[in-house]
């Protein structure tokens, strides 16, 4: 655009030109990934959660047990038919894999177990006001047992 022009243009007697700015493109935009919202899953209250019940006979059972923890399921291991040594190789075992998963394991009974994935909470404190008010409310039952007396 020479000086006259401009002059001319700062006058009002020509309509200004357009400079049009070519936009260079960027050639690693096209490979890049768009940004997108990621999706975060929300647990769910409503998602079944299955309990396994096994009573193990032998060793080779416990691999059972911890591949029911490793897919998120509660586990009962019911050890009383066990012998010693079976139930605490066993014990050993899941207490392993329950660690090692970040569950929890607790005592539900003599020699029953509860073994639980991280996403299962166990209330305790529950089962024991249970376990109280259970007494409290059968205590009769108990007084006609000793007397030797049918109800």
């Amino acid at each position: 655009m020479s000086m006259w022009d401009k002059f001319l243009n700062f006058m009002g007697f020509t309509e200004p030109e357009e400079v049009e700015e070519e936009l260079q493109e960027n050639p690693f935009e096209e490979g890049m990934p768009k940004k997108r919202g990621r999706l975060v899953a929300l647990p769910n209250s409503k998602d079944n959660v299955k309990v396994m019940v096994v009573e193990p006979t032998n060793f080779d059972e416990a691999q059972v047990i911890a591949d029911n923890l490793k897919n998120r399921q509660a586990v009962i291991v019911n050890l009383e038919s066990a012998d010693y040594q079976l139930a605490k190789r066993i014990i050993d075992f899941v207490g392993g894999t329950t660690y090692a998963i970040d569950g929890t394991m607790q005592k539900i009974g003599q020699g029953i177990i509860l073994a639980v994935p991280p996403n299962v909470d166990i209330n305790s404190e529950l089962t024991q006001n249970y376990v109280e008010e259970q007494e409290e409310v059968f205590s009769w039952v108990s007084k006609f047992a000793k007397k030797g007396e049918r109800f």
